[in-house]
This record gives C-alpha cells, sequence and structure tokens, in this order.
C-alpha cells in the first residue's frame, strides 16, 4: 500500500470501471444487497493505497470484452470474484 492515498474521484471510476469489465455494476449489486455501502467504500479505498495503479490502468485499456478476473495483484480481487461468481 502507498503512503498517501490517490485522488478519490480517479479511484472510484478505476473501480467502477474493473468490475465493468467483469461484467458486475457495483450500483445494483449494492441495490440487490450483494454489496454493502461500506465494502463499496473500502474497495474505492483499498484502489487509492494501491501501488499498482498504472499496471491497472494499462490491464483496463487492453480489455476489449467481459473478462471473469480482476487485473493481476488487484486488492479488490476476492469481492470482486466473490460478486462475479453471484452471476
Amino acid at each position: 500500500m502507498r503512503e498517501t492515498l490517490g485522488d478519490p474521484a480517479r479511484h472510484f471510476w478505476m473501480t467502477r470501471s474493473v468490475a465493468r469489465v467483469m461484467g458486475l455494476n457495483l450500483s445494483e449489486e449494492m441495490l440487490s444487497g450483494h454489496l454493502g455501502p461500506d465494502e463499496y467504500a473500502h474497495m474505492v479505498t483499498c484502489c487509492r493505497g494501491c501501488a499498482l495503479v498504472e499496471a491497472c490502468e494499462s490491464w483496463l485499456g487492453a480489455q476489449t470484452g467481459v473478462t471473469t478476473t480482476p487485473p493481476p495483484g488487484c486488492c479488490n480481487a476476492a469481492l470482486l470474484s466473490r460478486l462475479r461468481k453471484l452471476h
């Protein structure tokens, strides 16, 4: 984890983008009760502290369709994978 946290808006959108590429809509996951607001906030905070931001952005840029796995080293991998298995 980095010493300083990254920009909240940037990491909010990165978290949503990784989820979207995995076929997930985090707003819908919250509405369905599969994802709590505290979990969602933790996901963004975790992303803000990640040291792999550039690698994640490259991974996102290389995606051309839906994938079942998050980017390598993703700090939210376990939660995203759990949500993905629900679908």
